[in-house]
């Protein structure tokens, strides 16, 4: 490179404070600008200060967003994190970098300890990692990414040498997680839904004796509001959670937290027809995979739906019970292609109602029921508006039909994450940015909404000016 690439500009004698005349940057740079601050080398951490290690869904999504600006570094993104998969199949929530010092966040590796408390389920001895997971979005983001640059993914065995690991965490899934015996899989802590402090899991933590608060230090008060984030009894339970999860070696069984969640469900779905296009592509049978979407979609329904709240709804393992809360985690099966088309058209009437406002009283999808006890505007998952879940809701109104709702909520997302500057969270009303800004997933989404918009059937096909690729 040449050497003058790299120097300072001369200064001009003056400082320019602000001139109007100078637009800002077109909103795709800006959020590319953010992937790029937040690029290691070999992923990209969600928020340099708040998260600043690899998150497992976080990877998927903004894996989605970053085939768009290079389909090499989509696909480095989701190679790291499946190289720090378990061999039971788990892929962690968390992949620690170990360059960051152990108090940039809690819990920190010495927590976890997956190496030696995980030997039995196979933690990797070679990266230290969590031993809980997230929701199931890597195959779909894997197929995606593979759509971008097919010529690319094909020359380098992308999807060749994803598809074993893929199919080996939905079996672990599958086979380790159906601790209601139902067919569906459970979460085990509030943090592996990902939607992490949601009023949907009040009843079930309040089962939980919290650690002592001396007993861990929060670093993500340091970057945060108090009144945005989870409180320190809530935090007591997690830590409790985890810790007893840790100390029984992360075997999977039913403890005092099991949570059928509808949201981390449907993402297993919408991954298992990705699976099966995965599957398609290297000449492998596909019918198995799309008869098993069909029929964990069919348990969904059995399990979780209930017509009264006009939705799906989280169930308590432990109890055998539905939890009466509407969360946006019971709006995302919308993005399943086979949906019954009543259910479908129940839930664009839920979104739109009194309890979530779209189209009415509130910019995007809040993340809790408006209406509800519970509903605070500000404060983690409990009521403000995420861009990943609007982002899969959009999709999911185009799937079925609703394209001029489809079209209103994408506008929405795309004024909303500029305006905020890419921020972690905001608030439904008023699109006031809470939480960490230049977030990962926020910039992510945003690119892949700001390219063609997909014809999206729930397995990822995008009509792409006219050409399907699928």
């Amino acid at each position: 490179m040449d050497s003058t690439a790299q120097r300072a500009p001369r200064p001009t004698g003056r400082t320019v404070a602000y001139d109007p005349s100078i637009p800002a940057p077109p909103l795709h740079v800006r959020a590319a600008a953010v992937l790029e601050a937040g690029w290691t080398g070999t992923s990209t951490v969600p928020s340099r200060g708040l998260y600043p290690h690899q998150w497992s869904w976080d990877s998927a999504f903004i894996a989605i967003g970053l085939r768009h600006v290079s389909p090499l570094r989509a696909q480095t993104e989701l190679e790291t994190l499946l190289a720090a998969q378990w061999a039971d199949g788990r892929i962690p929530h968390i992949v620690f970098n170990p360059s960051v010092p152990l108090d940039a966040y809690f819990p920190s590796p010495d927590f976890w300890r997956s190496s030696a408390a995980g030997r039995a389920a196979g933690a990797p001895r070679t990266v230290q990692t969590s031993g809980i997971v997230q929701p199931p979005v890597h195959a779909l983001a894997a197929w995606l990414v593979h759509l971008a640059d097919p010529g690319l993914s094909r020359a380098r065995g992308f999807l060749a040498r994803a598809y074993p690991r893929l199919a080996a965490w939905h079996r672990y899934l599958l086979h380790r997680r159906d601790l209601g015996g139902g067919g569906l899989v459970s979460v085990v802590h509030p943090w592996e839904q990902g939607m992490d402090n949601s009023p949907c899991w009040d009843r079930p933590l309040s089962r939980v004796t919290p650690a002592p608060a001396r007993s861990f230090r929060r670093a993500d008060l340091d970057h945060g509001s108090p009144e945005d984030r989870p409180t320190d009894l809530d935090y007591g339970r997690y830590v409790r959670l985890a810790a007893d999860y840790r100390d029984r070696g992360y075997a999977d069984g039913p403890g005092d937290f099991a949570v059928e969640d509808p949201a981390f469900n449907a993402l297993l779905i919408a991954s298992e027809y990705a699976l099966a296009r995965i599957a398609g592509e290297l000449g492998a049978a596909a019918p198995a995979r799309q008869h098993r979407a069909e029929r964990l979609t069919a348990a969904l329904v059995e399990r979780l739906w209930e017509p009264s709240a006009g939705m799906f709804l989280c169930r308590d393992v432990r109890a055998g019970e539905l939890i009466p809360e509407r969360g946006v985690s019971g709006l995302v099966p919308l993005l399943l292609p086979n949906l019954p088309r009543d259910l479908a058209a129940t839930l664009v009437r839920t979104v739109c109602g009194p309890h979530f406002g779209l189209g009415g009283t509130t910019r995007l999808v809040p993340s809790y029921d408006l209406l509800g006890d519970a509903f605070d505007p500000h404060r983690y998952w409990r009521g403000p508006a995420w861009f990943n879940t609007n982002w899969l809701l959009e999709r999911g109104l185009r799937l079925h039909g609703e394209r001029g709702r489809a079209d209103a909520l994408r506008r929405g997302i795309l004024h909303t994450a500029g305006a905020s500057d890419f921020a972690e969270y905001v608030d439904p009303h008023t699109g006031q940015a809470c939480g960490a800004t230049g977030f990962g997933w926020t910039a992510a989404l945003t690119l892949d909404l700001l390219h063609d918009r997909p014809a999206w059937d729930g397995s990822g096909v995008t009509a792409i000016k006219g050409e399907v690729r699928g």
